[in-house]
C-alpha cells in the first residue's frame, strides 16, 4: 500500500529533489502540495495545490515532506506532528535548541514521527567506508570537510540571510557532515568546540551555484558565512575537524572523510550533493602498518542517495522507537552549530594582536 504524501515548499528542494523521486516511487503516492506561490500547480499538474498546511490531515495523508525555508522547518512541522500527521523534515531539522524541543514536544501530543531528510547517510561510498570502521580499532579522530569550489545557494536570497536560514555553509552542508559522523560513529554530544567563520566570496557576491537554478534572487548579498572551521570533541573522546565551504579557490568540490582510529586510517574522496564540479569517481583508501590499499567503491548516479532514502522510509515511519531520535539528534547538532558560532564570534571581537617587526 502506497504511503499517501504532501510536499510542502515547492523551492529547490522540494521541486527538484523530492517531487519527482516521490511521484517516480512506487511506495509512495503523492496526493497533494503545498505552497502558497501563484502558479504552484505549474510544477505538479494534476496534483491538488494548497496554499497552507491546514488541509492536510491524517484522514488525508499519511506523511508531509516538508521543504520550506529554513526559518518555517520547525514551525510548519510541529503544527503537522501535533495534529498526528507524520513529517519527513528537510535539513536543518531546526535553528535552535529549543525548537528541537518544540519538534519533540510535537511528537508526544500527536502521536506521530518526525524523520530527518539527510540523504549523504544513503550513499554508496559512505557505506563502504562505514564498512571498514571495524579494521580501524578503537575511533580517535575523524577529518570531516565539505569543500566547494563555486556553490553560494541563491545568493542574495533567503538562503543568504541570517534571519532566514539560521546560518550559511555551516548550517548547510555542515548538516549533512554531523549527520554522516553520526551515521558512522553513532550519535553522541560535543563536549567541546571551537570554531572560526569567514565571508569573502559572499560579501562580494561572487561564487554563486549557478547549476542550482535557483529562482531570481532579491536583496544584498548575505551576512552569512561562506566558510566555517571547526574542532570538537565528542562525549566518547572522539575529536572531529570539520570544514565547510560554500566557494573556495578549489576546480571541483571535494567531500573528505578521514577516520583515524587505534589501527588503521579510511579515507574517503568523493563529491556530495549535485554540483556538475566534481570528482570523476569516489576514492576510498584503508591504511594500516604503513601500507594503503584502494578499496572498490560501487560507483552510482549522481543523487542516488536521495531514492534510496526513500526505499527505507516507510519501515522506520511504522517502527515507534524512531519516535523522538530525529529531534534528540537535531538538538546535539544545532548545540555544536551554535557553539561553533559563539566561538567564531569571540574570536572577532578581540582586538588584533600587533605584529612585531
Amino acid at each position: 500500500m502506497s504511503v499517501r504524501t504532501a510536499v510542502v515548499g515547492l523551492g529547490w528542494a522540494g521541486r527538484e529533489l523530492w517531487l519527482p523521486r516521490l511521484a517516480g516511487h512506487a511506495g509512495f503516492d503523492v496526493v497533494a502540495v503545498v505552497d502558497p506561490a501563484p502558479g504552484a500547480g505549474a510544477v505538479a499538474p494534476g496534483i491538488p495545490v494548497h496554499p497552507t498546511v491546514d488541509a492536510l490531515t491524517p484522514d488525508a495523508v499519511d506523511l508531509a515532506v516538508v521543504a520550506v525555508p529554513n526559518h518555517l522547518h520547525a514551525e510548519v512541522a510541529a503544527d503537522l506532528l501535533g495534529r498526528g500527521v507524520d513529517v519527513f523534515l528537510e535539513k536543518p531539522v531546526c535553528l535552535t535548541t529549543a525548537e528541537a524541543d518544540l519538534l519533540a514536544a510535537a511528537e508526544r501530543v500527536g502521536g506521530a514521527t518526525l524523520l530527518s531528510g539527510s540523504a549523504a547517510p544513503h550513499r554508496a561510498d559512505v557505506t563502504a567506508l562505514a564498512r571498514l570502521l571495524p579494521e580501524l580499532g578503537r575511533i580517535r579522530h575523524v577529518d570531516a570537510g565539505w569543500v566547494r569550489s563555486r556553490g553560494i545557494p541563491q545568493a542574495g536570497g533567503w538562503f543568504t540571510r541570517r534571519s532566514t536560514a539560521g546560518g550559511g555553509v555551516l548550517v548547510d552542508l555542515g548538516w549533512h557532515l554531523f549527520d554522516t559522523l553520526s551515521a558512522l560513529l553513532g550519535p553522541a554530544p560535543f563536549t567541546q568546540a571551537v570554531g572560526t567563520t569567514s565571508n569573502d566570496f559572499v560579501a562580494t557576491g561572487t561564487g554563486a551555484a549557478a547549476w542550482r537554478d535557483d529562482d531570481e534572487a532579491a536583496g544584498g548579498p548575505g551576512d552569512v558565512e561562506d566558510t566555517a572551521r571547526g574542532f570538537l570533541v565528542r562525549a566518547d573522546g572522539v575529536s572531529v575537524s570539520l570544514h565547510a565551504c560554500w566557494a573556495s579557490h578549489e576546480a571541483v568540490d571535494v567531500t573528505r572523510f578521514q577516520i583515524v582510529g587505534t589501527t588503521g586510517t579510511a579515507e574517503l574522496r568523493c563529491t556530495f550533493g549535485f554540483s556538475p564540479n566534481r570528482l570523476p569517481r569516489p576514492e576510498l583508501t584503508l591504511t594500516r602498518a604503513g601500507t594503503t590499499t584502494s578499496v572498490p567503491v560501487p560507483e552510482e548516479p549522481v543523487g542516488s542517495e536521495y531514492g534510496r532514502q526513500l526505499d527505507g522510509l516507510a519501515a522506520l515511519l511504522a517502527d515507534p522507537d524512531r519516535r523522538g531520535r530525529a529531534a534528540a539528534e537535531a538538538r546535539t547538532t544545532i548545540g555544536a552549530i551554535h557553539d561553533c558560532y559563539a566561538s567564531a564570534r569571540s574570536a572577532h571581537q578581540r582586538p588584533a594582536v600587533p605584529a612585531h617587526h
